[in-house]
């Protein structure tokens, strides 16, 4: 199955750049009620995913930083602590499942590394719950033809 199908598009995507400050990031992230969020590079290119707990380290090991100097900081400056992968548009389901497994979202990128937006885990849950119903469907279908 083409992954294509899956794509949330970029402009549907709540994103960031490394250029963000980190009021931003929390303000984006609060008002949209996410935990991670996708971060591009000034080409649009996937640079990796900022999650809350990469916020929360950087707030405990930057004590000097208090709130109302978080529009200071930029998020070039915020380690990101997980090592998200992307993924190429041309991707299969097996490398979705695998990466979803550890992963809110996968972001998917071009042939050039430019990000273009995230298959969501619960999409590719939703696919493979559909597949085990279709195939429980067709094995009660053919014990009751049996």
């Amino acid at each position: 199955m083409n992954i294509a199908f899956f794509l949330l598009p970029k402009q549907e995507v709540v994103w960031l750049t490394l250029d963000a400050t980190l009021r931003q990031t929390l303000e984006k992230m609060e008002h949209h009620r996410y935990t991670a969020v996708p971060i591009l590079d000034n080409q649009g290119g996937y640079a990796g995913t900022l999650t809350e707990g990469d916020l929360l380290w950087y707030m405990k090991n930057n004590p000097q930083v208090s709130f109302d100097q978080t529009n200071k900081v930029k998020l070039s400056d915020v380690q990101m602590r997980m090592a998200n992968k992307a993924v190429q548009i041309d991707a299969n389901m097996e490398d979705l499942i695998s990466l979803a497994k550890v992963q809110n979202f996968v972001p998917v990128v071009d042939d050039m590394n430019r990000f273009i937006g995230i298959v969501r885990r619960s999409d590719i849950i939703d696919y493979c719950e559909a597949i085990i119903l279709n195939q429980n469907k067709q094995a009660s279908k053919e014990m009751a033809a049996g």
